[in-house]
């Protein structure tokens, strides 16, 4: 691991040189590549000198108890010892999960959508109380939150909602709530005080960079429409509504939440490639024995995730068994303990991956 550090930390300063060419500099796109993996390795080179130097100690101390002769300095020694072992441990680990090879998706930024599934009104209610609650959850965290599409439920909530959320390690942080989400509680119009089961489904899609995903115009077939509100009534005098038909692969965006077509129609395409980029990854992943094999699920759109318990107050993760009972706490966006449990789940299956057997 040693080995590995040392030649992270050479290519971290070839980059930092690379990063003040005048070369580099004049060409955003390669800028902002190198900069990225610059900013990445620096996270493993701090690491990396941390534990490096906490080992160093560790051996010192360990030389100085096996030579010196003193019973003073001998104590001092162990004290020492005792100190640092866990110290280096815990470094040593940090490290090696720094080292996992990552999802080169998870410092993308992210289009979100929500869609109320089975259990009609109440399931549109349920897709808006998780609307909300990554609101709330990427308000914590700094993150850019832009809604980009939606169409209301009759009684509140949302039948669909589409989102595109920015901010440093956007889709790390979310794939992890990819699937079907699931509540139970008494719906409002329930007079008997019967607990209804509903879901919604949560689809957290990378989105594409231009150049990794190409579009044919050929390929694409564009309407224009007025746009309209709830009930069909006209919001809009002018064709500024876009739809637009990849033709290849069938798949149909509208988008009308801005004034401007041309406006509607950047942000369609960007869902869009967004959408054909999952489908890539998706192929890629399946042909990947690893990543059929890994525990976490972050995927299947059909795979039930989690559910959300109302009468007990329980929230329960279904890929790795973990249950809470602060539901409350978590529809207020206090996601980071299933996240980060999620993302251990992840780090242990690369790991073991990465292992020699």
């Amino acid at each position: 691991m040693i080995d590995k550090l040392r030649e992270i930390e050479a290519r971290h300063q070839q980059l930092s040189e690379q990063l003040s060419s005048q070369e580099v500099a004049s060409d955003m796109q390669q800028l902002k590549t190198l900069s990225k993996q610059y900013k990445e390795l620096g996270t493993i080179v701090e690491a990396g000198k941390l534990y490096q130097a906490a080992l160093a100690q560790l051996d010192s101390a360990r030389e100085l108890l096996t030579t010196e002769h003193d019973e003073e300095m001998r104590e001092m020694a162990k004290e020492e010892i005792t100190s640092l072992e866990p110290k280096v441990d815990e470094l040593e680990q940090k490290v090696k999960n720094l080292l996992i090879p990552k999802d080169p998706n998870d410092s993308k930024d992210v289009i979100l959508e929500i869609r109320g599934g089975t259990g009609g009104d109440e399931a549109a209610l349920f897709a808006g109380d998780l609307f909300r609650m990554y609101q709330r959850f990427c308000e914590v965290k700094g993150w850019k939150f832009d809604v980009t599409d939606f169409h209301e439920g009759t009684a509140g909530g949302f039948r669909d909602v589409t989102v595109s959320i920015s901010g440093e390690d956007c889709f790390g942080t979310l794939k992890f709530e990819s699937g079907v989400h699931r509540v139970q509680r008494v719906p409002d119009t329930e007079t008997q005080g019967r607990v209804h089961t509903s879901a919604a489904t949560v689809a957290v899609l990378p989105e594409a960079e231009d150049f990794e995903i190409e579009v044919k115009e050929a390929d694409i077939r564009k309407d224009t429409f007025m746009s309209s509100g709830n009930g069909g009534q006209s919001v809009n005098t002018t064709y500024s509504a876009v739809r637009l038909t990849h033709l290849p692969s069938g798949i149909v965006i509208s988008m009308q939440n801005e004034r401007s077509q041309i406006k509607n129609y950047d942000l369609a395409m960007k869902l869009l490639k967004a959408k054909l980029f999952d489908i890539e990854t998706q192929k890629r992943h399946a042909e990947q024995t690893a990543m059929r094999r890994s525990m976490v699920s972050t995927g299947d759109r059909s795979a039930k995730i989690r559910t959300y318990n109302y009468p007990q107050s329980r929230v329960t993760d279904h890929r790795i068994g973990m249950t809470v009972y602060n539901l409350q706490a978590v529809l207020l966006g206090q996601l980071d303990e299933f996240i980060e449990a999620l993302r251990m789940e992840e780090n242990a299956a690369r790991l073991a991956e990465a292992s020699p057997a």
